[in-house]
């Protein structure tokens, strides 16, 4: 029974998402977004660079604010850099890319600021890493876990089980790999699916947060992968 009725939500957030176009408002879909990133280490510093090369207004926030400064000259007029709450009101949408053992800071010191934006999460949690809080999320499956770390935020998880030294070229041959994507929020994946395709991977929506446990390194749903075989593994995943 739990099984169809995780089926039947699926379906109904697959759905939606296909509707969520006109919901969307004009800037986000049309034009540029606003994207704070809040942690601009290899995969938020990679991620925001090709955003702000491809038009988008990119605020890079860590806790070396002089390394952000630094990187948003490089990029040019699309970047900028500031603190991380900043950088997450700054954003339409906002990437949070920080250690699993830091999420939980992230979530008290910008959390407020979070609750009704879409924010990608890239956060994978490893426990010789990241200790007692991996374990936790792991446990509790990581979608879930980060959802109750960043409380009213509209979470998709994205851009966690491909390496960071592709993502800044990936946009070469565009659509080519896939990027699994997990969430609830239909206008939340509907967004966050057009910033996957802008930095050249093709979305391929896997389920809903409940799914995200899929979406690190070492599941079968990691490493570079054409769209139909990411469709296919998580046809058989539960």
């Amino acid at each position: 029974m739990a099984m169809h009725r995780h089926r039947r939500r699926f379906l109904i957030i697959a759905g939606a998402v296909a509707a969520a176009l006109p919901l969307a408002t004009r800037a986000q879909v049309a034009g540029k977004v606003r994207i704070g990133i809040v942690g601009s280490g290899r995969v938020g510093g990679t991620l925001g660079g090709v955003w702000a090369t491809a038009g988008h207004e990119v605020m890079f926030s860590s806790r070396n604010l002089e390394h952000d400064k630094e990187l948003a000259a490089r990029l040019g007029p699309n970047a900028r850099a500031g603190a991380p709450r900043e950088a997450a009101a700054f954003g339409e949408a906002v990437l949070v890319s920080v250690p699993y053992r830091a999420l939980p800071d992230v979530g008290k010191e910008v959390g407020d600021l979070l609750k009704g934006k879409v924010v990608i999460d890239t956060c994978n949690p490893f426990p010789s890493r990241d200790g007692e809080v991996a374990e936790w999320a792991r446990n509790k499956g990581v979608g879930l876990a980060s959802a109750e770390l960043l409380p009213g935020a509209r979470l998709v998880r994205a851009f966690n089980a491909v390496s960071w030294v592709r993502m800044g070229a990936v946009h070469e041959e565009p659509g080519r790999v896939g990027m699994p994507i997990a969430g609830d929020d239909a206008r939340a994946i509907e967004l966050a699916s057009r910033l996957v395709r802008d930095i050249g991977f093709e979305p391929v929506l896997v389920g809903g947060l409940a799914m995200g446990r899929f979406l690190m390194p070492g599941t079968p749903l990691a490493g570079e992968l054409a769209p139909a075989e990411i469709r296919k593994i998580a046809a058989t995943l539960k």
